[in-house]
């Protein structure tokens, strides 16, 4: 046994590749053999033992001390008015985060008060629960910088293990086993630790130029003298240089090869580019539609069906609220390949028509006179670019008319104000005596024709 250990040590020494399964498995039993031996340690009666004894009743109090105040604390929250979105965010983590706050400062004065009383090694197990306790609560707190709740979880996780393991002298054995763990493609070689790196790391710097990106969009959104468009395009160009600055970054600190990583991102790009045509042509159609300003957010416009106002433009789709309240989603493609009526590109002016009749009865100058008296009575007509109203024709039952009108608040709704100018037509027609026709019959019988007439009571 002791011979063929020699000759695996000695194998080991030589080789120019990383080791085996076995010698995971070694230093994985080497390791969890060490956290035994440790943890046998504690239940030796002594000043260890005290010490893990506070350490567990520090924890028995917190969490009474947060049943007792925290319900209190929570009612003091909800009752706040009037502060910052982000204050209150933060209150609410620090509220959930209550027992762990206690058991830091609990645990924190312990420690000095062992260390004044008595000697200071014998705070040595509390002082090291207080700082693996203080350690979670900022790992804990800086987590909510990462937005998405899978991978945010996933930092935080692995930041909370290696806070410990490192206040527990143990993170050099587990960043050795986790080394060990690897795969081979070509010349670039991914082990778990170097992923895991690359994904706290890069995590954490998305979230950076998350909130620099925001900085930076309150900023622009500020300045008046940028168009609407142009806002939108500058953020998003910011957000993809910041974005791939970031993860770039963070790949470089965790010491990946980039131009290992060249050949891999490529293939995989080239079967992910034949799946994701869709997705990059509404990409490049976003880029478009901001470049050359055919929409911006505010615009009124109509796409088939769909007529509402522009609320934003994003990078794959646009965002359009109806009157309703429905919120549509069109691809950008949509939007460069299909017919799109912009109600308010160029200027905010819109004419609308309305088609009406009056009976041959009635004098035609007078009817449209009160027409366009009528439409120019409703307030969000406009007086500047006066109503005007034609003949169109001579129908079977009336003098058929166009009214025309104009607008500039067409996010205002086109239907509502329609319906206005009918109801004043219909007022002022009434008061002036036009009558609007409907088709009528007359029915000529026969001489000779039989004539059935039904009695009263059916």
């Amino acid at each position: 046994m002791r011979e063929s250990a020699l000759t695996c040590d000695c194998d080991r020494e030589h080789a120019p590749t990383r080791p085996g399964g076995r010698q995971i498995l070694n230093e994985l039993t080497l390791f969890w053999d060490q956290t035994l031996n440790f943890l046998s340690t504690l239940v030796v009666p002594g000043w260890r033992l005290y010490q893990v004894l506070m350490i567990v009743g520090l924890l028995a109090v917190s969490f009474g001390l947060n049943a007792i105040i925290g319900p209190a604390l929570y009612q003091r929250m909800r009752a706040l008015e009037g502060l910052p979105k982000w204050l209150l965010r933060l209150l609410l983590v620090l509220y959930r985060q209550l027992p762990l706050i206690l058991f830091v400062g609990l645990s924190w004065a312990t420690v000095v008060v062992i260390r004044e009383v008595t000697w200071p090694a014998r705070s040595y197990l509390v002082g090291i629960a207080a700082s693996i306790a203080t350690a979670w609560l900022l790992v804990r707190l800086a987590g909510q910088l990462v937005r998405n709740r899978l991978l945010r979880r996933l930092v935080t996780t692995s930041l909370l293990i290696y806070v410990t393991l490192y206040y527990l002298s143990l993170d050099d054995d587990a960043a050795r086993v986790l080394s060990d763990i690897a795969l081979d493609f070509g010349d670039l070689n991914l082990n778990a630790l170097a992923v895991l790196k690359v994904l706290i790391f890069t995590s954490l710097l998305l979230a950076g130029a998350r909130l620099l990106a925001q900085t930076i969009r309150q900023q622009i959104h500020a300045n008046d003298d940028i168009t609407p468009t142009m806002q939108v395009l500058l953020i998003k160009l910011l957000q993809v240089v910041l974005y791939v600055t970031a993860f770039f970054i963070g790949l470089k600190i965790v010491g990946v090869d980039l131009t290992g990583l060249a050949f891999l991102s490529g293939a995989i790009g080239l079967g992910v580019g034949f799946g994701l045509q869709k997705i990059v042509s509404n990409l490049v159609s976003g880029v478009i539609i901001l470049l050359d300003k055919s929409i911006k957010p505010g615009d009124v416009i109509s796409l088939g069906e769909t007529f509402g106002w522009i609320n934003a433009l994003g990078a794959r789709y646009v965002s359009i609220t109806t009157r309703d309240g429905k919120e549509f989603l069109i691809p950008n493609e949509d939007l460069i390949t299909g017919q799109v009526v912009n109600w308010s590109h160029s200027d905010e002016f819109v004419r609308l028509d309305i088609f009406f009749g009056t009976a041959y009865g009635d004098d035609p100058h007078l009817v449209r006179e009160v027409a366009v008296a009528a439409a120019g009575s409703v307030p969000r007509v406009l007086n500047s670019r006066k109503p005007v109203c034609h003949i169109v024709g001579f129908g079977d039952s009336s003098v058929d008319y166009i009214l025309r009108f104009w607008i500039t608040d067409p996010s205002g709704g086109l239907t509502n104000v329609r319906g206005a100018v009918f109801l004043a037509l219909w007022d002022a027609f009434r008061d002036n005596s036009i009558t609007i026709p409907f088709p009528q019959r007359e029915v000529t019988l026969m001489s000779g024709s039989p004539v059935q007439t039904k009695p009263a009571s059916e």
